[in-house]
């Protein structure tokens, strides 16, 4: 998490700050972390999935591709996963559309 914090301070323009969503991952908000001057982390609210877009992906893969099906070994899992995955990449307006907060763009 400390190159990836580093890296991201290098791409902040001068005299900007960056405000990094995380959630509470155990290595997003550990004492080890080195936060750069330039980035604030700012963490969701405990069990609060909906507010991560990485849950909502998982939701409408679910919803979509993934349900209402019994795959008993595991590459049947791993593969169905895989197929629905690309299907949702050869898709990018539906990724920003599952990322999108209506709420967030007031500011």
């Amino acid at each position: 998490m400390n190159l990836l914090l580093a890296e991201i301070a290098k791409t902040v323009a001068p005299d900007a700050h960056a405000a990094l969503i995380v959630d509470r991952a155990g290595w997003h908000m550990t004492d080890k972390l080195v936060i750069p001057a330039n980035i604030t982390i700012v963490p969701l609210p405990a069990k609060c999935p909906e507010l991560n877009p990485a849950e909502n992906v998982w939701q409408f893969l679910r919803e979509n591709w993934l349900s209402n099906r019994v795959l008993k070994p595991y590459d049947d899992i791993v593969d169905h996963c895989c197929a629905a995955w690309n299907k949702l990449i050869d898709q990018p307006w539906r990724i920003m559309s599952i990322g999108l907060r209506d709420w967030a763009h007031g500011f």
